[in-house]
């Protein structure tokens, strides 16, 4: 039993930090940090996020998000659409430098997950996001005091 704790749970520390590192790796060009990629991405897939929104799909709490807007705000990468609602409530969409940027990163994500995948059949593939997700959504229910 003790094995199977440390398997798991380094493994799963080792997966989140190879994301991280290769966010890092990927974008060292634009000087991003992992969170602003995260940022970045979800933009370029939808028409305009606000913070809220973008907190709950990178998975991430508002200081980071925050900030992380701050960021490519400054950087030119993004805008606030602020007619007339509060700030936080306003979307948030890329500018041209965003979406070249943001066609970048889907690419580069797209490309990772590939060879990701490499010697996984598709039915493998998709077994493995359903045994994944199960793990995802049991972890959450027993840390949420729910199991």
């Amino acid at each position: 039993m003790k094995k199977r704790f440390e398997t798991f749970t380094v493994l799963i520390t080792k997966i989140n930090r190879s994301i991280r590192k290769i966010k890092n790796q990927e974008m060292a060009e634009y000087n991003l940090k992992s969170p602003q990629i995260s940022c970045l991405y979800h933009l370029y897939l939808s028409d305009g996020l606000t913070s809220t929104e973008l907190c709950e799909r990178c998975e991430e709490d508002k200081a980071t998000i925050s900030r992380s807007l701050d960021v490519l705000e400054k950087s030119g990468y993004i805008v606030c659409e602020t007619a007339g609602t509060k700030r936080y409530k306003s979307p948030f969409i890329l500018t041209e430098k965003g979406k070249a940027v943001g066609e970048k990163i889907v690419y580069k994500v797209n490309r990772v997950l590939d060879a990701v995948g490499d010697g996984m059949s598709e039915d493998e593939r998709i077994t493995f996001y359903q045994h994944l997700t199960a793990i995802c959504e049991n972890l959450e229910c027993i840390s949420n005091g729910q199991h």
